[in-house]
C-alpha cells in the first residue's frame, strides 16, 4: 500500500519534516517572521520511527489501508529448493544485521523557483534534479493533472544528488501553485535542518541471512529476509530499491544454486526512503559477504579459499543467476587475485605484529561483489543537431551532477565521429528541449546514453553518406567518411558535416538504444584498519580496489567515482546514522549530530582495473558510479570485525563508532 503524499499535510502529520503550510513574502526574513505566526494545534500520537516499533500492536497504523504498517510483502525464488538444500547441508550459517538509515547530505541543498505564465498558461520550475523528465511527468500527471507540455522543468548545475534529487518533492508543487496564485515567481531553498528532516533518506533495513554449505565449503543455498523502513510515504523508486535491486545482487559473483528472499516494506514515522548511492545493492552484498566471513570462521576454511571455491568461472558465461539475471561477462577470480596482490594481502601478518607492538588491533577485510547496473527500463534516447559551423548539439535526458557527463558524453560522440570533443555541446536539464529520458540513476548513463549516442552517430553517418553522394554525384557505396569529411573513394572530392548541415535539419537525428540486459560491474575491495582498544577509534590504514567496469571511457572520472563511493561507505560503517527519538523527533538534524566522514577519515587508495568488455551495449561499458559503496561497505565492516576478533568480538552492527567498538570490547572482557 502506498498512501498519497500531500503537497501540504492536512488532517495528519506523519513525520517530522512533513510540511503543513507555505508562507510567501517578498524576502526570506519576512517569510520566516510570518511563519512564526502560523498556529497549528497538534494532537500527539504514538510514534514509530523504527521498523520493529512500527509493527508493534499498540502503534496506530499510519494508513488505514496498511494494517500493522506493512506496505508490501514480496518474495522471490524457489523456497522448496532452498529448504531441501538446507536440510542436506553440512554447515549452516545465520546472521542478523542492521542497515542504518542515512541522510544523503548533498553539498547543495534542494532549491526551487516556480513561475506561472498567464498568457501561455504554463508553469516553469527551476530545481536541482537528477532528471527533468521524471519530475515533469509526476507534477503533470499526479499533481496538477495537466498535459506535460504545460510544465517546463529546468535544471542547471547540481551540487550532488546520490539518488535523493530524483524525486518530485512537495515543495516543487507548492512553489508552482503559489506562483500562479500570486502572479509572481516564488523561490525557496531548504536549510540544512530541512534537508535532514524532509529529503528522502537511504538504506534503513533489518537484514537476515542463512547460508548452507556442503562439507567441502561449496555453497548450496541462500535464504535472505529484509525488513525495509520505507518512511511515512512510499517515494517514486522505494519499492524497486527494496525488492528487485536487492534480489538481483544476492548471487553476486558466486555460484549459489538456490536463493530465496522475503521482503517486507514497513511504514514508519520517518522521512520517506528513496534511492541512495547503491540503492538496495549494497544491502545484498553486505549480507552475503558478512555471511561468507562467518562461514569461514565456523568451518575453519580460509576466507579467501572459501570465496575462490564458489566463484562463477569465466567458462560459465553467459551465466543464468537464480535472480533471473543473465551475466554476460566476468573474470571474478582474476579480479580477486589482482586485489590480493595490490593490497599485499600476504604481508598482513607482519603488519599486524607491528601494530600489536604499538598496542593496536589490526584487521583486514575483503569483499568480492557484483552489481546489477543500468536500471529499468532498458531504453534511452539521444538527439544530435548539426550546425553549419561544424558544431554538434548532443541532447539527452540524463543529468550531470558530478559524474563528469559533460566530459564523457562528448568524448563518446567525438570518438564515434572522429571529431574534436570541443566541437560538441551537451544540452540537458530542460524538459522543453530534450527528449524524454530516464534520470541519472542506477549507474546507467554511460551504458544507456552512451549506447544511444552510438546509435545516433551511426544513423547520422548513414544520412551523411547519402547526402554526400547526391552532392558529389556518386554512389553511396563509393563514399567514405573520416574525421568529419565524406569523400569519394580515389578522388579529392569531399564535403564536411558543416557543408551538409547547411540544409537545415538534414543530418539531425534522434536515436533510441534498447539494451537486452543490464550490465554487471564487479570487483574486489580490500580494507585494512587499526583500532585503538582504549578508545575504540578506527583508522583506515590501507585501501585497495580492483574493479571491472568494462571498457573505460575516462579513467580519471571512473576512479573519482570509486573514491566517492568508498567515502560514503566508510562514512556509514564508522558513524553515519539518522536517529529518531521514541517520540519521533529527529535527533540527528545537523552536522553536529550526524557523523559525516572527513578528509582525515579517508585513506590513500590503491586502485586497479580488470577490463572485461560488456556485451550488452555497443561501448562495452559497465556501470561505475556505485561500485565503491558495494565494495567498501562489507570490506570495511569485515576488517573491523577481523581486528576485534582477537579480543573475542565476532559480531557488531553499524555504525561501528568508537563508542560502539569500545563497548563491544568491554563486554567481551566481561
Amino acid at each position: 500500500y502506498a498512501g498519497p503524499r500531500p503537497v501540504l499535510a492536512r488532517a495528519r502529520v506523519r513525520h517530522v519534516g512533513d510540511a503543513v503550510a507555505i508562507v510567501v513574502a517578498d524576502s526570506a526574513m519576512r517569510a520566516l517572521d510570518a511563519s512564526e505566526r502560523v498556529e497549528i494545534v497538534y494532537r500527539e500520537l504514538p510514534a514509530a520511527s523504527e521498523i520493529s516499533r512500527a509493527k508493534a500492536e499498540d502503534v496506530p497504523a499510519l494508513w488505514n489501508d496498511a494494517p500493522n504498517n506493512v506496505a508490501l510483502e514480496w518474495a522471490h525464488g524457489e523456497a522448496a529448493a532452498v529448504e531441501a538444500a538446507f536440510a542436506a547441508a553440512a554447515h549452516r550459517v545465520r546472521m542478523d544485521l542492521r542497515m542504518t538509515r542515512l541522510a544523503p547530505t548533498a553539498l547543495e541543498p534542494r532549491a526551487a523557483i516556480g513561475a506561472w505564465d498567464e498568457a501561455a498558461q504554463t508553469y516553469t520550475l527551476i530545481a536541482s534534479t537528477q532528471g527533468v523528465s521524471v519530475v515533469r511527468k509526476i507534477l503533470a500527471e499526479a499533481v496538477f493533472k495537466v498535459p506535460p507540455e504545460t510544465i517546463r522543468v529546468r535544471t542547471f548545475d547540481v551540487g550532488g544528488g546520490f539518488g535523493m534529487k530524483v524525486q518530485a518533492y512537495p515543495e516543487y508543487a507548492a512553489v508552482l501553485y503559489a506562483a500562479r496564485k500570486i502572479g509572481r515567481p516564488v523561490r525557496w531553498c531548504a536549510t540544512r535542518l530541512e534537508s535532514f528532516a524532509a529529503d528522502t533518506h537511504g538504506r534503513d533495513g533489518l537484514l537476515s541471512g542463512e547460508l548452507a554449505l556442503d562439507a567441502n565449503g561449496r555453497f548450496l543455498a541462500l535464504r535472505a529476509g529484509t525488513q525495509v523502513g520505507v518512511g511515512a510515504y512510499v517515494s517514486t523508486y522505494a519499492a524497486i530499491v527494496a525488492t528487485n535491486n536487492t534480489k538481483n545482487c544476492l548471487s553476486s559473483v558466486y555460484a549459489i544454486p538456490a536463493i530465496h528472499v522475503d521482503v517486507e516494506i514497513v511504514l514508519t514515522n520517518a522521512s520517506p526512503l528513496g534511492p541512495y548511492r547503491g540503492a538496495g545493492r549494497p544491502e545484498a552484498i553486505y549480507l552475503v559477504e558478512r555471511l561468507i566471513d562467518e562461514a569461514a570462521r565456523i568451518t575453519g576454511i580460509d576466507r579467501i579459499e572459501l570465496r575462490r571455491r564458489n566463484m562463477i568461472p569465466p567458462a560459465a558465461m553467459p551465466y543464468q543467476a537464480p535472480s533471473g539475471q543473465i551475466y554476460d561477462s566476468g573474470e571474478f577470480e582474476a579480479v580477486l587475485q589482482k586485489a590480493l596482490d595490490l593490497s599485499d594481502w600476504s604481508g598482513f601478518a607482519a603488519r599486524r605484529n607491528e601494530s600489536r607492538e604499538r598496542g593496536l588491533l589490526r584487521g583486514i577485510g575483503v569483499c568480492c561483489f557484483l552489481e546489477v547496473a543500468g536500471g529499468s527500463p532498458l531504453t534511452e534516447m539521444a538527439e544530435l543537431r548539426f550546425g553549419s559551423d561544424g558544431s554538434i548539439e548532443l541532447r539527452t535526458g540524463s543529468q550531470a551532477m558530478g559524474q563528469g557527463q559533460l566530459t564523457t558524453l562528448p568524448l563518446i560522440l567525438a570518438r564515434q565521429l572522429g571529431l574534436d570533443p570541443d566541437s560538441i555541446r551537451v544540452l540537458q536539464g530542460d524538459s522543453s528541449i530534450v527528449h524524454d529520458g530516464i534520470a541519472t540513476v542506477a549507474s546507467r548513463s554511460t551504458m544507456m546514453v552512451g549506447g544511444a549516442i552510438v546509435r545516433a552517430a551511426d544513423q547520422a553517418l548513414d544520412k551523411g553518406r547519402k547526402l554526400a553522394a547526391d552532392l558529389l554525384e556518386a554512389s553511396p557505396a563509393d563514399i567514405e567518411y573520416s574525421a568529419g569529411r565524406f569523400h569519394v573513394v580515389g578522388t579529392d572530392r569531399a564535403v564536411t558535416f558543416a557543408d551538409l548541415a547547411k540544409e537545415a535539419g538534414a543530418l539531425d537525428t534522434v536515436a533510441t538504444f534498447v539494451s537486452p540486459e543490464m550490465s554487471f560491474p564487479n570487483g574486489c575491495h580490500v580494507c585494512e584498519v587499526e583500532i585503538d582498544p582504549a578508545t575504540g577509534e578506527v583508522m583506515v590504514v590501507g585501501y585497495t580496489g580492483v574493479d571491472d567496469v568494462g571498457e573505460i571511457i575516462h579513467p580519471v572520472i571512473v576512479e573519482g567515482q570509486v573514491h566517492g563511493g568508498v567515502a560514503q561507505a566508510l562514512g556509514q560503517v564508522m558513524g553515519e546514522a539518522v536517529v529518531y527519538s521514541d517520540e519521533g523527533q529527529l535527533l540527528t538534524s545537523s552536522f553536529m549530530d550526524y557523523a559525516m566522514p572527513r578528509a582525515d577519515t579517508m585513506p590513500h587508495m590503491r586502485l586497479g582495473h580488470h577490463v572485461v568488455p560488456c556485451t550488452t551495449n555497443p561501448l562495452g561499458v559497465k556501470g561505475a558510479g556505485e561500485s565503491g559503496v558495494s565494495g567498501a561497505l562489507p570490506a570495511a565492516a569485515n576488517a573491523i570485525i577481523h581486528a576485534l576478533s582477537e579480543r573475542g568480538v565476532t559480531q557488531l552492527d553499524m555504525p561501528m563508532s568508537p563508542s560502539a567498538i569500545w563497548e563491544a570490547l568491554r563486554s567481551a572482557r566481561r
